[in-house]
């Protein structure tokens, strides 16, 4: 089974995601705006019961901490992908290599940058227009991640939580 770790950002920041998500990312309906610490990895059921574990272990070993979206980038020339940015404190920084630690039969392909997908997929022609128009809008958005999530691919494509992790000690 398909599974991934991310984290969702509060309702506010997922509703101005989702205004732009709606029209330009495919995978709008699939997946609420989140920040992936771990991309789409395999294991079967028995794995990802101590996988779980781990995270549970790992997410008491860190405090919540605060996040900031700045402004909208692009990876482009790499793939037409617009996002908003997730400055990368230790924290998070921190916490991604410690998640991605626990699940180490898989690399991704990419050096991690916290972002929230809002387009992807788009043509050279789109990603141009539609980049060129939204990174000149501010983004001053701050707030507190106290969890992450373990996700679950079903059959449709879409994904669900599997287990949420409270960051600190219970």
């Amino acid at each position: 089974m398909k599974y991934g770790i991310v984290i969702f950002p509060s309702k506010a920041l997922q509703d101005k995601a989702n205004s732009f998500r709606k029209r330009y990312d495919p995978h709008y309906a699939l997946i609420p705006p989140h920040i992936t610490l771990k991309s789409t990895f395999e294991v079967n059921d028995t794995d990802i019961k101590e996988i779980a574990e781990q995270l549970h272990q790992t997410a008491q070993r860190f405090s919540p901490f605060q996040i900031k979206v700045t402004k909208f980038s692009s990876f482009q020339p790499v793939n037409n992908v617009i996002y908003m940015k997730v400055t990368p404190e230790p924290e998070i920084v921190d916490l991604q290599e410690a998640v991605t630690s626990i699940v180490g039969n898989s690399t991704s392909e990419y050096a991690f940058v916290p972002h929230i997908t809002v387009g992807q997929n788009l043509s050279n022609d789109e990603h141009s227009d539609v980049f060129g128009s939204l990174r000149l809008q501010a983004v001053n958005h701050e707030e507190t991640v106290d969890r992450f999530h373990l996700l679950y691919q079903l059959e449709n494509g879409s994904w669900t939580v599997y287990e949420t992790f409270r960051l600190g000690k219970e």
